[in-house]
């Protein structure tokens, strides 16, 4: 860019930049701005800021309206307030509950922030006289006080004492960045610098006529909207747009890979079933439901395609999943191929091995387990088999997709727990084929909406009945300070033949974490209210032959409570087992309490849930756990989870290698889906009667999606 040199004296010391004399453009590199240079220009670009674009798409993570901030000296009981406040002492408090307190204060009085776990952490970021605004319930305990608050660090005191009444944008700063002397402060003066000095409209990719069919802002009013909001309704309205544009480009990226994928013959043919398939059916105890016999009927009609099968399969624990995916093994099998069937523990990859080996055998079909535990002797032995031919299924966990593993020919491959696995290494299991069909499948029911979006390359089949005698289970919630009781209620149930599982969320004691871990448990239970009766400990960091071990004499009744941490949350099938209980049940997301449930209520007994919640308990686990005991139907209780806790933490799309939703968020953004999708639709159509701006929006969609991979095979 043509220009003059000036030179800058800051607290870094001289630099140099180019500073232009015309006024700068959207795609100008970020160093000609007045303030950066190459050396804070070098650091922003590690977060992905070359240009004036992708600066002002550096979107603030929330907003600080300071006509709204509540003065301290007002506060009361119970009232939920965003306060900005000095800090003014801080200390842990030991006792029968040690917490760190940090008092805060502004001109009309102070109140105490407390933190009963992770106040190791939180010590340190509180230093005397540093200024926080602090989000959080007013609580009262001998004074005003608001427990786990959100809290933002406020590194520009001007903006926090001279900004007052105006809405102030607060952006994401990593320690790499705040190392440069980019403080919230000097981002926001390249931003507004950035909008002042632009000298163009900013360019919009999006037709004037989509946008007005679905009332969407301008990309220019949207940027300049989102960074300095007149009100906050504006705010929205400038996200909603950035929200479309980011599903536009997650939908093209959808749709055509599906195109693609239509084109593609897989090479290897299928037969009608025939007697190995008729063999297993007759080996198992009992007939699929209706729901399975569909779901089956599908999956084989798939795999008679000359395009390789791309189907997901969900539905809620305990439905019958597993056996329509080892119905399609057999199926590969009867036809001389392999299948892959790939599970994310080893405890679950363990189980399905166990659970079908011998109706496999009866059918005529050798199958194996491939896990990290394995013997060097074992893998060597099984290797060889599958290189040959020998070995018709598979069973494993990541283990399968190592590089010693060659298949002879891979025609089918099954990913359980699809959302644990990343794209990476689905990659790599298919790669072992000549374009096998897949099957993934999914036990966290999936929103319509969110499957519409992360998978729609797939074809999606459902199995919402669950096999006959399967009962409800009775779900209950109570605080810690209940357990005596719960205990003496246990301890008869145990006595009357009933068993238990206990499940914690960590393995040790975490210095951050106040959790009860799953030994430290098991040690107090067995010595303490339960020592008259037989315990056993499982979790993933075991050796398999003692994880084995101990699942095994559980299953043989040896054992009457299994203390356990969520290693059995997938897959483990006890039907003896009938009452969990399961501590700290306000950090579990409300799928994962679901999945956890799933494990009981399985035989002939009635199922019982006891989750036990320790204070603090915010609002939004309350409301998890209340949703939690009032409904076993998962697919309620996964439309529930998106909206409580969004798709990103529902499922990552990055599992997906789908672009991450930055601004969008599905459970807010349905009504975005539906534009999304039908614009692409029509783009993809390939009917010539796009028009010019059509065509240059398709073209802009097409780049991004090469330019994205380009940098995932550099990746």
């Amino acid at each position: 860019m043509p220009g003059r040199t000036a030179f800058v004296i800051d607290k870094h010391g001289p630099m140099s930049y180019s500073e232009p004399v015309a006024a700068i453009g959207f795609n100008s590199k970020v160093q000609y701005l007045k303030g950066v240079g190459p050396r804070r220009a070098e650091v922003l670009e590690k977060i992905g800021i070359t240009t004036i674009y992708d600066l002002l798409h550096y979107l603030p993570r929330r907003y600080l309206d300071r006509s709204m901030i509540v003065p301290i000296g007002s506060l009361q009981a119970n009232m939920n307030v965003t306060v900005i406040g000095r800090v003014v002492g801080k200390g842990i408090l030991r006792g029968r509950r040690s917490r760190l307190e940090v008092v805060i204060a502004d001109d009309s009085g102070y109140i105490a922030l407390i933190w009963f776990s992770g106040y190791g952490y939180f010590e340190k970021i509180f230093n005397k006289g540093d200024l926080f605004s602090v989000t959080g319930q007013v609580t009262y305990y001998q004074q005003r006080q608001i427990v786990h608050p959100e809290i933002e660090k406020i590194e520009d005191e001007a903006a926090g004492l001279i900004h007052t009444g105006r809405i102030v944008p607060v952006y994401p700063l990593t320690a790499e960045i705040r190392k440069a002397g980019i403080t919230g402060r000097v981002l926001r003066g390249m931003i507004n610098r950035s909008l002042e000095q632009i000298s163009e409209t900013i360019p919009d990719t999006l037709p004037s006529v989509h946008r007005l069919r679905y009332g969407l802002l301008t990309l220019d009013r949207a940027l300049r909207s989102i960074h300095y909001p007149e009100q906050m309704p504006d705010a929205e309205s400038a996200r909603k747009r950035l929200a479309f544009d980011e599903l536009l480009e997650l939908q093209y990226l959808i749709l055509s890979s599906r195109k693609e994928s239509g084109r593609i013959s897989k090479g290897h043919h299928y037969r009608k079933p025939g007697e190995i398939v008729a063999a297993f059916i007759k080996s198992l105890p009992y007939r699929l439901t209706t729901d399975q016999e569909k779901v089956v009927g599908r999956i084989l009609g798939d795999m008679r395609k000359e395009q390789p099968m791309h189907r997901l399969l969900h539905g809620d624990v305990g439905c019958g999943k597993t056996v329509v995916a080892v119905f399609a093994c057999v199926y590969a099998a009867e036809n001389k191929l392999q299948a892959a069937f790939m599970a994310p523990t080893e405890l679950l990859a363990e189980q399905h091995h166990k659970s079908w080996a011998e109706p496999l055998e009866k059918a005529g079909l050798e199958s194996a387990l491939v896990t990290a535990s394995r013997t060097k002797a074992e893998r060597a032995g099984i290797e060889k088999g599958v290189a040959e031919g020998r070995i018709d299924i598979v069973f494993g966990t990541h283990a399968v997709i190592s590089e010693s593993l060659d298949f002879s020919r891979l025609g089918l491959v099954i990913i359980d727990e699809q959302h644990r696995f990343g794209v990476m290494q689905r990659g790599r299991l298919l790669a072992k084929g000549q374009k096998p069909d897949m099957l993934v499948m999914s036990a966290t029911p999936i929103p319509r909406t969110l499957a519409l979006t992360l998978y729609g390359d797939l074809d999606i089949s459902s199995i919402k009945s669950m096999p006959p005698g399967r009962q409800t289970t009775k779900t209950v919630w109570r605080q810690a300070s209940a357990r005596p009781e719960i205990y003496e209620y246990l301890k008869k149930k145990v006595a009357a033949g009933d068993q238990v599982f206990f499940v914690y969320p960590l393995i040790e004691k975490s210095e951050k974490l106040d959790l009860q871990a799953a030994e430290d448990a098991y040690r107090q239970l067995k010595s303490g209210a339960f020592a008259e009766f037989r315990l056993g400990l499982v979790h993933g960091r075991m050796k398999r032959d003692k994880r084995e071990h101990i699942v095994t004499a559980f299953r043989r009744r040896e054992i009457d409570i299994l203390v356990a941490t969520t290693v059995i949350e997938v897959g483990l099938d006890i039907p003896s087992a009938n009452i969990m209980v399961i501590e700290h049940a306000e950090r579990f997301g409300l799928s994962q309490l679901h999945q956890l449930r799933g494990r009981v209520g399985r035989g002939r007994r009635k199922g019982m849930a006891v989750a036990i919640a320790t204070p603090p308990i915010g609002d939004h686990a309350r409301k998890r756990l209340d949703l939690f005991c009032a409904s076993n139907d998962g697919f309620k209780i996964a439309e529930a989870d998106l909206s409580l806790r969004g798709p990103g933490e529902f499922f990552g799309t990055r599992q997906h290698g789908l672009p991450e939703l930055n601004v969008a968020d599905l459970s807010r953004d349905t009504d975005l889906l539906a534009p999304a999708r039908e614009i692409i639709t029509g783009l993809l159509a390939g009917d010539n009667s796009l028009d010019k701006d059509d065509r240059h929006l398709l073209t802009y969609l097409a780049e991004k999606a090469r330019n994205r991979k380009s940098l995932a095979d550099i990746g």
